[in-house]
């Protein structure tokens, strides 16, 4: 499938093309690049790659704990000696690790 994600990783900018839908599938409506269209394989290949290089990114921002938590807890550990921040940290890390 064509996607902004993997013609930006392409090295392309958003002024580079325009994506519309037609018939159920993303395509290339407008290209204006002077560099050559990728083919829908070189798109997709390069999709592949930035969700293997971000999704874990992604993952982990979602699963730690907020601001507010993360200072409390940060807090509690000064004052208590503890490490309960490092360690929720760390689960989150271990849990998504990087590829």
């Amino acid at each position: 499938m064509i996607t902004s994600v993997g013609l930006k990783h392409l090295g392309f900018t958003s002024n580079d093309f325009q994506l519309t839908m037609l018939d159920g599938d993303v395509v290339i409506e407008q290209w204006n690049s002077d560099q050559p269209q990728p083919t829908v394989a070189e798109i997709e290949a390069a999709d592949a790659e930035w969700h293997l290089q971000n999704d874990h990114k992604i993952a982990r921002a979602s699963a730690y704990p907020s601001i507010a938590e993360q200072l409390d807890m940060q807090y509690h550990d000064s004052v208590n000696g503890t490490t309960t921040w490092a360690d929720a940290i760390a689960a989150v890390k271990a849990e998504y690790p990087k590829p």
